[in-house]
């Protein structure tokens, strides 16, 4: 609280080794991923004064760096460095997440994800590069991009939309186009920045 500057909350012990990232959905759920594999799942229901736990998610085989949330918070990514991006999504009748598929490419561990918008991903990673995702129909997921230049591990990434406007192609058909600005920083003590332009459908 920033009237007083005091912690409203603790909770002890929530991992069995260090937590490297947080991640907070829309709907109320904490997300928060650790050194211990493990993902967990937070939310303070209405009434309680207190979070408490409400799933654990264990899929990887090493330690989860990073973490990130679709717009409306039914879909979760979870980068490790087992070198794979897990996506999760919310099972309908449950609510709860499960997994939908995973994301290889990099060759070493990733190290911090963004979400650009609810159809595209950036992931970053100790290979030094920048990975650029984008969902296709279903589940299906294809790397559209990978930025070279890093001299070391990429740590940090976001981006935000730079404009939006109409292409026609050869059939008179217009679409939309949305170009990203995405912003990574690295070890090597640079930050670069990086335009792409995505079809909206």
């Amino acid at each position: 609280r920033t009237s007083d500057f005091k912690c409203l909350e603790s909770v002890w012990n929530a991992h069995d080794d260090a937590i490297n990232a947080v991640a907070l959905s829309s709907d109320g759920f904490v997300y928060t991923g650790s050194a211990d594999k493990k993902i967990k799942v937070w939310k303070k229901h209405e009434g309680d004064k207190k979070h408490s736990l409400v799933a654990t998610l264990d899929k990887h085989k090493s330690a989860v760096n990073a973490l990130a949330l679709s717009s409306d918070g039914a879909v979760l990514y979870s980068g490790a460095c087992d070198r794979s991006i897990v996506v999760w999504e919310k099972d309908g009748s449950s609510g709860h997440m499960v997994v939908a598929g995973a994301l290889r490419g990099h060759t070493k561990a990733i190290l911090c994800l963004t979400v650009v918008s609810d159809l595209v991903l950036c992931s970053g990673s100790a290979d030094k590069t920048v990975r650029v995702w984008r969902r296709g129909l279903g589940k299906s997921y294809s790397c559209l991009a990978v930025f070279e230049g890093h001299r070391g591990p990429v740590k940090c990434l976001t981006a935000i939309a730079e404009n939006n406007h109409a292409s026609t192609d050869n059939n008179s058909s217009s679409s939309a186009v949305v170009s990203y600005l995405v912003y990574s920083g690295s070890l090597d003590c640079d930050i670069k920045v990086w335009e792409i332009s995505v079809p909206s459908v």
